[in-house]
């Protein structure tokens, strides 16, 4: 008998390029690139998880929907059984309730936000499917901004005149912090874990050897939040244990002993910022009686006073890079501490300057501070939406519960579209949203839910009609990020597993039946696709004076490296050499510390000025003597958020299948809890299972229980048995 022979070939993941070996149709061995120093782990689960049982290998259809159709479809999503019927009946039923909404209620009744990561592949990017796909059926209705980044999508604007995801791009480079930075001071840390990840992909992670260089420099780092080991330990970093969603605080109090002992630069607030006077008021106390002093923030954030003047008088003597961790503008007012780190910086007066100023979100992914230049890759077209109606990106629910009502959103009014269908392909709102116990019930409002999915997961589970996707090893595709130099090609490895189609041919196959399909597919099939979006980008890139070989030759290579270096970026220093020349795109063309803009906006949780506003839960607030553990839902060391959640390395990290709770040792003595336990979290909104694990690098009254477990409630809207924390977490 013969023996199969092992194929190799490429992938691209968001969390880094693999090599990956084939026997007999079967992944047989996983491996990062040869020239990648530290390849993530997350790419072993690749080996178990094509074939896993949970994949949906059929389309199929929910029966309470089936039996009674979409103006009656008997609610009970999430608990009920599901129906297998052919790809001719699965794309008839979606043709049809797609044309039968549009003419009933028109295209604002569809929507498709469609959230989430899908494949780290520009061809089939489902985001990027879909959204062609429904522009060309008429439009549809859609969110903005993402649960990553979205308070600080709104406030950085005002503040530096900049998008924020453009800010993410020209952050000042690792390069240029390893050499000239003396003080990293980290609000929420460096977590390392989360620079396994980078939005289409990494072909090299970098980070640890730029933090390990920085220190060998010189350089010292504090870590200011309730994790010890949210700045690599090796680093000998200074740990400031906050209280968790204290840090404007202890930022205003910071700013206070800087003006009061006269360490503040005023040329620079007086040449490059507008509205330090309308702010100073505030943070002496003149205009509300409170100073915002080291003493008055000692108490709100459970540190000595003696350690924050220690630390302002320690920022403003050396080169200081002022880091804020994406975490905490995913809070209760998560504005202000984006808003008054850059006062805070502003006040230090190294914006601009080499290793000084800030920086929002280093080690959030790999690209963040990565030395290469930003160049657009291959990307599908996807043309014009004639629907205006859109949500911002966590208000599904409310729109769902709410259909028509009105909401204020950056100074606009706003209404909620009332959508009939909701279309999801690429993602997974039952990890993304928080308390998803008002998720389930808003998710039963719609007549009817279309998802693409390879895997039962808990939004699978939720929907209507289930049409069951590839996944990035069963199609070919072309990887590129736009921050990476790497452009490689994905090609096949495996058979698609049962019935499964790629996106692209389920589009195709509806857009046949509603008419459109030539329009969608413009004559191509997969293969002639990825060489025409090739060529457009290699036509693109000889701007940029550099040059790509045919397709086939790429094809054939697997891979190419692009000489895309740029390692002396430094963000704001074209400002900061000549503000006239190069003002910034705020109403003053300064940063504004006080923006009338805002203030115009007469938002009682957002005034015009960065403030310490009280948030709703915390652990100086009266529900912390009911509730007396704050919990932290950050980023998995083992996944994507819920991707490959059922995956080997995510599965080997658990406790008794549940995912791991982390909780200081003194709180597991009170409450006779013991490594390996099995124990129940809740509060007033749900409740969920985890396993203990004890660990004195955790600050005391804080649990921690990294987000992404599947949602598998023991009854509809019960306790969560697997660790899901957006059980818990407010809305």
């Amino acid at each position: 008998m013969t023996q199969s022979a092992t194929k190799r070939t490429l992938t691209m993941a968001h969390w880094g390029a693999y090599q990956i070996d084939v026997n007999a149709d079967r992944i047989t061995h996983v491996q990062g690139l040869d020239t990648d120093p530290e390849p993530s782990i997350i790419g072993r689960s690749f080996i178990d998880s094509i074939h896993h049982r949970s994949r949906i290998t059929q389309p199929m259809v929910r029966r309470g929907w089936l039996e009674k159709g979409p103006l009656d479809h008997g609610g009970g999503r999430g608990d009920d059984q599901f129906v297998e019927v052919s790809w001719d009946v699965a794309l008839d039923l979606v043709a049809a309730e797609l044309d039968r909404v549009k003419a009933r209620h028109g295209n604002e009744a569809i929507f498709a936000g469609s959230y989430g990561w899908a494949s780290a592949g520009r061809f089939h990017h489902a985001q990027s499917q879909i959204h062609r796909f429904l522009k060309q059926f008429g439009g549809y209705a859609y969110s903005v901004n993402t649960y990553s980044t979205a308070a600080a999508q709104n406030i950085i604007p005002h503040v530096f005149g900049m998008d924020f995801m453009n800010m993410l791009d020209n952050m000042t480079a690792w390069p240029v912090i390893a050499e000239h930075t003396k003080l990293v001071v980290a609000f929420g840390g460096l977590p390392l874990k989360n620079s396994q990840i980078n939005a289409g992909g990494i072909g090299k992670h970098n980070t640890r050897e730029f933090l390990n260089l920085a220190r060998r420099n010189g350089a010292e780092f504090v870590n200011i939040g309730p994790l010890e080991e949210d700045i690599d330990t090796s680093l000998d970093p200074q740990w400031v244990a906050v209280r968790p969603n204290t840090d404007t605080a202890l930022m205003l109090a910071i700013a206070h002993t800087l003006v009061s002992e006269g360490l503040h630069d005023e040329g620079f607030l007086t040449s490059y910022c507008t509205g330090f006077d309308r702010f100073l008021p505030y943070l002496t106390g003149t205009d509300d009686g409170q100073p915002k002093d080291a003493d008055w923030a000692a108490s709100i954030c459970d540190i000595p006073a003696k350690a924050i003047r220690d630390l302002a008088r320690r920022m403003s003597s050396t080169r200081c890079m002022i880091t804020v961790s994406w975490s905490l503008q995913r809070a209760d007012h998560g504005e202000q501490p984006f808003w008054m780190a850059g006062v805070l910086a502003a006040m230090l007066g190294q914006i601009g300057l080499p290793g000084g100023g800030i920086g929002y979100g280093y080690v959030g992914d790999s690209g963040i501070g990565h030395p290469v230049r930003r160049l657009s890759g291959p990307t599908l077209p996807q043309g014009n939406n004639p629907v205006q109606a859109h949500i911002p990106v966590a208000r599904i629910c409310d729109m769902l519960l709410n259909p028509g009502g009105t909401f204020e959103f950056n100074g606009q009014t706003m209404t909620y579209p009332d959508a009939r269908v909701v279309y999801w392909c690429g993602g997974n709102p039952f990890h993304h949203h928080q308390d998803i116990n008002n998720l389930v019930e808003a998710w039963q409002r719609p007549e009817t839910v279309i998802v693409h999915e390879p895997w039962w997961n808990s939004v699978a589970r939720h929907a209507d009609i289930v049409l069951p996707a590839t996944t990035t090893l069963e199609r070919n595709d072309i990887g590129r990020a736009s921050n990476d130099s790497l452009i490689l090609a994905m090609q096949k490895a495996v058979e698609p597993v049962g019935d499964a189609r790629n996106d692209y041919d389920i589009f195709s196959g509806i857009a046949e039946r509603l008419g459109f399909a030539d329009q969608f597919t413009e004559g191509r099939d997969e293969m002639a696709w990825l060489s025409h979006l090739y060529d457009v980008f290699r036509q693109k890139i000889t701007n940029e004076s550099i040059e790509l070989p045919a397709f086939e030759d790429f094809w054939h290579a697997g891979m190419l490296e692009l000489p895309t270096d740029d390692p002396d970026r430094i963000l704001f220093r074209e400002f900061r050499e000549n503000p006239t020349k190069f003002p910034l795109k705020t109403p003053s063309g300064k940063i504004e510390i006080f923006s009338e803009t805002i203030d115009g906006f007469h938002y009682d949780d957002c005034p015009g000025h960065p403030a310490w506003l009280e948030p709703a839960e915390w652990l100086g607030g009266e529900t912390a003597s009911d509730y007396s553990f704050h919990l932290i839902s950050n980023q998995p060391t083992t996944r994507l958020h819920s991707q490959l959640d059922f995956g080997i390395t995510s599965t080997s990290d658990k406790i008794q299948g549940r995912e791991p709770v982390y909780l200081n040792p003194a709180d597991a003595a009170a409450r006779d809890i013991e490594e390996g336990d099995v124990v129940r979290l809740f509060n007033g909104r749900g409740a969920c299972l985890a396993g203990a694990r004890i660990r004195d690098s955790v600050r005391r009254s804080v649990a921690v229980i990294a987000t992404g477990a599947w949602y598998d409630p023991e009854v509809p809207r019960g306790l969560d048995l697997h660790g899901n924390p957006n059980v818990l977490t407010l809305d």
